[in-house]
């Protein structure tokens, strides 16, 4: 039976949680859609919850991640800032570096596993 691999990596500022595998995906959601609230509801999450992570990245990196627009005759949304996509592309290349290293080390596994 092949080996399967589950990483979950997480970037840890103080005592937040600056990005991990969960905000990464609503910042995708959020780059789709255009909005906080279209992002949670595709991800079956509440817009608060979206909100609260949002405001965690922002507080983390030097930069805002998502900003968003109030209403109006057009209606508000969000956006990733260029920092916010940079941190995302970034990542997602952490992410895939570090499956392909624990792939490389599964033969290891091979003969121990049952």
């Amino acid at each position: 039976m092949p080996l399967e691999f589950s990483l979950k990596l997480r970037l840890v500022r103080g005592d937040e949680v600056a990005m991990g595998p969960g905000k990464a995906d609503l910042l995708e959601a959020i780059a789709q859609t255009g909005s906080i609230s279209a992002a949670a509801r595709s991800m079956n999450m509440s817009y608060r919850r979206a909100w609260l992570l949002v405001e965690v990245m922002n507080r983390c990196f030097v930069e805002p991640i998502v900003v968003r627009s109030v209403g109006g005759s057009h209606g508000g949304g969000a956006h990733l800032t260029d920092t916010g996509a940079r941190v995302l592309a970034e990542f997602r290349k952490m992410e895939a570096a570090a499956l392909g290293a624990a792939q490389a080390h599964g033969a290891a596994f091979a003969d121990l596993l049952k």
